[in-house]
C-alpha cells in the first residue's frame, strides 16, 4: 500500500510532492553518501542541503533519521569518536536548517523487516554498518526575538513604568510558582513547605512582593545590580514606597534597555533597582512586627543579580526565604531543626527520583575559603552568614550549595527574640534533584521541558537535545587608560547579545604593551544552546554583534 518515487533529489523534497502530502511524520536517510570519494566537506553540503529540505516537508512534530557509519557522526556517541575536523558535523549542521538531535541508538540491520545493505562503489556489494549510528532528529523551537518590555506596577497608590533589562524580559512573570504550575521549581517548594509545616507553624506571606527596590543595597556592588530608571516623573517618594505595591504587569514598550544606559559605578537617577534578594521583604514584615514568635515565615519569588557566566550562575532564580522568631538562646537548636527537615525532605526527594540518597550538609561559612559560587558570594555581600547549606553526591562545597543560613539578633527590638532566617536557591535545588547539568534548560519555552514532569511529578530529566555543538571564538581589545575593567558588565552583555547562548567566557591572554604601558585582555567565548538549534552562521552573527557592543559600551578598543 505505500506509494514509490523514484529519482527524488534528498535536496528538493518539496519539488516531487504535492502541497497535500509534504506533511511527513519521518524521513529517513539511510548512509547518505555524494558517491565516489566524496570528501567529508561534501558529505556535509548533502546534508545540509537534505535538512534544509527536510523543514519544507515535515511535521510539526515529526523526525528525521539518518544512518551514519561508525564515526561519520561525530558525536560522542561514536565509538570510536573520529576529530570534529573529519567528522561529518552531523548536529552541527543540523542545527543550521533548525534541528536538533534528541536520540541516537544503533543502527540494526537485522531487525528491519527485508533491509539489505548493498551498493559498495556501485557493486552488489554490502559495506559495513557494524557500530552504525541511526541519528533522530527533531524540530528545534525558533530563536526568541523578544519584543522590549515596559512593566506596569503600583508604587504607594501611584501606578509607575520601567523598562525590563533585555536579557530578563523572557525571565520575568513566566509563573512558574503558580498555583496551576507543573514547574519543577514550584514542587520541590511546595514539597519544602510540607516537611516544614511537620515541624513549625507555617504562614506563606501571600502579599504581592514588590520587584523593584529603592536605594542602594548595603554592602553589594553597583555591578551587581540590575538598576532601572522610572518613566520621567513617575518617581513616588520614599515615603509612598513603604506603602507597597501590586502585581507587575508586562506590556509592549519599545526602546533602549534602562539598564544599559547606566554606565558602571555612576550615580543611577531615583536609584531604583530589581530585587536581588526577599531579604528587604523579611526585615519590613519584622520591623512591623507582623509576625509571630516560633511561626515560620515562608517568602518566595523570583530575584535577579548580575552574575558572571558558569554553568550554575544565573541573572534570574526562585528564592524561598524561610524567617522564624525564636528565643534567645535557642537559634541554634532552632537551626538546627530547620536544617534537619529541609534535609529529610531532600533526601526523600533525591530517593524517590534517582534512588541514590545524596550528601546534606551544613557547613560552617569560616570554611567556605575563596572558592564560593556566585550564589554564596552575593549572599555573603547581604549580611553575615552562619552556615551554607550544600546538596550534592560531589564533595566540593562551592558547586552544590544551595541555601545559606544566618541569625540576626539585632533585627528585632527584643532582648528575648532573636531572628533565624533561611535562604534556598530553588533552581539550583532543581538542578541537583532532577539532573539537569544547565540552569538555561529551566527557563527554555519547549513544552518538552515541562512534559518531563507531568502534574508536577519529579523525574531524573533527560534532554531533548543532545550533544549540542559549541562554537569557540576569540576577541580581544585595548582597555581604557587607567581603567579597570569591569567582568560582570561584560559577561552580562555577551549574555543580551547572545541570548543566553554564551556558556562559557575564559580570559586567554593579560597583556601590558612594554613602552606604553596599555593593558589588552584576551578572552575565549564559547557559544552553545542547551535547547534549541544554534549553527555556525548564527554563532558568528552572535560574535560580530558582541564586538560591536563592547566597543560601543564598555569603551574599549578592539584589536
Amino acid at each position: 500500500g505505500a506509494e514509490v518515487v523514484f529519482s527524488v533529489d534528498c535536496t528538493k523534497l518539496k519539488e516531487h510532492f504535492l502541497p497535500g502530502k509534504r506533511e511527513f511524520d519521518r524521513i529517513y536517510f539511510n548512509f547518505p553518501h555524494c558517491g565516489r570519494k566524496a570528501g567529508v566537506v561534501k558529505n556535509r553540503q548533502l546534508l545540509a542541503g537534505f535538512f534544509h529540505s527536510c523543514a519544507e516537508v515535515l511535521a510539526q512534530h515529526g523526525e528525521v533519521h539518518v544512518a551514519l557509519c561508525s564515526g561519520q557522526g561525530g558525536t560522542p556517541a561514536d565509538r570510536p569518536r573520529r576529530e570534529w575536523h573529519n567528522s561529518w558535523q552531523v548536529v552541527a549542521v543540523a542545527a543550521g536548517a533548525g534541528f536538533i538531535l534528541s536520540d541516537v541508538h544503533p543502527f540494526e540491520a537485522e531487525t528491519i523487516d527485508g533491509y539489505k545493505c548493498t551498493g559498495y562503489r556501485s557493486q552488489d556489494k554490502s559495506f559495513c554498518v557494524e557500530g552504525a549510528l541511526n541519528h533522530i532528529f527533531t524540530r528545534s523551537t525558533a530563536p526568541l526575538c523578544f519584543t522590549p518590555m515596559s512593566c506596569q506596577t503600583q508604587l504607594g497608590g501611584q501606578k509607575v513604568s520601567f523598562q525590563v533589562p533585555e536579557i530578563l524580559v523572557d525571565k520575568i512573570n513566566r509563573g512558574f510558582l503558580d498555583v496551576n504550575s507543573s514547574h519543577p521549581v514550584r514542587t520541590i517548594k511546595e514539597k519544602l513547605s510540607a516537611g516544614l509545616s511537620q515541624a513549625f507553624p507555617l504562614h506563606n506571606v501571600s502579599s504581592c512582593l514588590p520587584l523593584l527596590h529603592q536605594g542602594h543595597p548595603s554592602g553589594v556592588r553597583h555591578s551587581n545590580i540590575f538598576w532601572i530608571t522610572l518613566s520621567p516623573g513617575e518617581a513616588p517618594g520614599p515615603e509612598k514606597m513603604s506603602q507597597g505595591v501590586a502585581d507587575a504587569v508586562l506590556c509592549p514598550h519599545f526602546g533602549q534597555d534602562a539598564d544599559e544606559n547606566v554606565q558602571e559605578g555612576c550615580p543611577v537617577p531615583e536609584q531604583f533597582h530589581l530585587r536581588p534578594s526577599l531579604l528587604p521583604h523579611a526585615q519590613a514584615i519584622i520591623r512591623k512586627g507582623a509576625f509571630s514568635p516560633g511561626t515560620l515565615q515562608v517568602l518566595s519569588g523570583p530575584v535577579f543579580r548580575k552574575c558572571r557566566i558558569t554553568p550554575h550562575s544565573m541573572p534570574a532564580f526562585h528564592e524561598m526565604l524561610l524567617v522564624l522568631a525564636v528565643s534567645r538562646g535557642t537559634e541554634n537548636s532552632c537551626i538546627q531543626m530547620l536544617v534537619d527537615n529541609i534535609k529529610a525532605t531532600v533526601n526523600s526527594l533525591h530517593q524517590g527520583i534517582s534512588g541514590v540518597k545524596p550528601s546534606v550538609s551544613l557547613q560552617e561559612a569560616a570554611c567556605f575559603g575563596a572558592e564560593l559560587s556566585d550564589f554564596a558570594a552575593f549572599e555573603r555581600q547581604l549580611g553575615e552568614i552562619q552556615h551554607f547549606l550544600c546538596v550534592g553526591t560531589d564533595p566540593d562545597p562551592p558547586g552544590s550549595c544551595v541555601g545559606v543560613i544566618r541569625a540576626a539578633p539585632g533585627e528585632l527590638k527584643s532582648r528575648e527574640l532573636v531572628v533565624v532566617s533561611a535562604s534556598l536557591n530553588l533552581d539550583l535545588l532543581a538542578m541537583l534533584l532532577c539532573g539537569i547539568s544547565d540552569w538555561r534548560m529551566l527557563w527554555t519555552w519547549d513544552r518538552r521541558f515541562l512534559g518531563h514532569f507531568p502534574e508536577g511529578e519529579l523525574r531524573l530529566f533527560k534532554s531533548f537535545s543532545l550533544y549540542p555543538p559549541s562554537y569557540v571564538h576569540d576577541v580581544s581589545f585595548w582597555l581604557p587608560d587607567g581603567e579597570d575593567f569591569d567582568e560582570v558588565a561584560f559577561h552580562t552583555l555577551a549574555r543580551r547579545v547572545s541570548g543566553e547562548t554564551v556558556v562559557s567566557i575564559q580570559l586567554r591572554d593579560d597583556f601590558q604593551q612594554p613602552g606604553t604601558g596599555r593593558r589588552s585582555l584576551c578572552y575565549r567565548v564559547t557559544f552553545q544552546s542547551c535547547d534549541r538549534a544554534l549553527g555556525c552562521r548564527e554563532a558568528a552573527e552572535m560574535q560580530l554583534h558582541l564586538r560591536e557592543e563592547i566597543q560601543q559600551h564598555l569603551g574599549v578598543t578592539l584589536r
